[in-house]
């Protein structure tokens, strides 16, 4: 190892140090998982739980990611669509549920599957109705009583208020429900579908949208022990676990998509179909108001140090989470605690500092 990859290596303790202590004082359990090149480490410290007897945080400790979820939603919506199952621009209502009716608008424009993966729909953050059913478990399970009927309905009350692709504004709702017509489309539930899709081919044992998921770490806000969450309605805005193992090959299979052989990522053999979405979602679709920043499917977008950076951050009620890669090196990072997220963002901030640094000092394998 030459002095500048010790250097580099010094820069990303660092930072993962940084990471660790943004996570407190709540957090009992924290993974910040990072690969460069060839060479990933998963570093965990503290346990699943605030209990002396509680099992120790390993790479297969089991984090709730909230709306990194959207990623995995992104990725089914450009699997279908390599398949021809269906096509981004496919309007929604083609691909609603039988009896179900499309929000209304003042544009004749129609709601596109890819508007709902850019947030540029044009629904609001959460659906109609939604807030009156979440406040007597505000804290602990604000969606649990929002299920698949109630989202129905909701999508028949919503007024849209402007025309679909002319502004983006960010919408759990949107992405929910586009997991909700894909599931639709394929015939599964959203859970079965990932399993299916994603988890199963890329060989993500501990990913699922289980809420009694084994090696479920326990989560907390302010300290106090949250219960499992819960998104029967909107499961592909936010209901997905997994572990800091799962997540490094996750990203390392976008990281090396446009640099490996079609259905090949992270040493995985996947289908044609899975390997072109893979490069698809980090397409750039458009840039976001007042900012250089720019969105592919889900996935935001940053060039900084002459490296694309992509990342999304989640939170729950009681799990802080925060992913990204770079092709170039590649490099992943995957930065996951078992606290919800603080109001100044520390945790997030620190996770997307872990990334730029990493990526920073990788160098570009070709």
């Amino acid at each position: 190892m030459n002095a500048v990859d010790r250097e580099c290596d010094q820069a990303v303790d660092e930072a993962v140090a940084v990471a660790v202590r943004a996570a407190g004082p709540y957090a009992s359990a924290v993974t910040v998982a990072v690969g460069r090149g060839d060479r990933e480490e998963v570093r965990c410290h503290g346990r699943a739980a605030r209990a002396p007897d509680a099992p120790p945080c390993t790479p297969d400790t089991v984090f709730e990611l909230g709306s990194v979820s959207k990623t995995f939603t992104a990725l089914l919506l450009a699997e279908m669509a390599a398949r021809g199952e269906l096509a981004l621009d496919d309007p929604v209502e083609r691909r609603l549920p039988p009896h179900w009716r499309t929000a209304r608008g003042r544009s004749a424009r129609p709601i596109r599957l890819l508007h709902l993966a850019t947030h540029t729909s044009g629904l609001p953050r959460l659906p109609p109705g939604l807030l009156a059913g979440a406040v007597p478990d505000w804290f602990g399970n604000p969606y649990a009583a929002f299920g698949d009927e109630q989202l129905g309905e909701s999508l028949a009350r919503t007024a849209v208020r402007c025309a679909p692709g002319s502004r983006y504004r960010y919408s759990n709702y949107g992405v929910g429900l586009l997991g909700r017509l894909l599931a639709e489309t394929g015939g599964l539930t959203y859970g079965e579908l990932l399993a299916e899709r994603v988890s199963g081919p890329l060989g993500l044992t501990a990913t699922s949208c289980r809420p009694d998921a084994a090696g479920l770490a326990v989560g907390y806000r302010h300290g106090r022990a949250r219960p499992p969450w819960l998104m029967p309605g909107l499961p592909g805005a936010g209901a997905v676990r997994s572990s800091g193992a799962d997540l490094l090959r996750y990203l390392r299979t976008h990281a090396e998509s446009r640099s490996r052989p079609p259905g090949s990522a992270a040493g995985v053999s996947v289908g044609a179909e899975l390997g072109a979405a893979l490069a698809d979602v980090q397409r750039l679709r458009l840039r976001l108001p007042g900012s250089t920043d720019r969105l592919g499917l889900v996935w935001m977008h940053r060039h900084s140090g002459g490296r694309d950076l992509y990342f999304h951050s989640g939170g729950t009620r009681g799990f802080t989470t925060f992913v990204g890669f770079s092709p170039q090196g590649p490099t992943t990072v995957a930065a996951l605690a078992n606290t919800a997220p603080a109001l100044d963002g520390r945790f997030v901030q620190a996770g997307y500092e872990v990334l730029r640094t990493a990526a920073a000092g990788a160098v570009p394998q070709g």
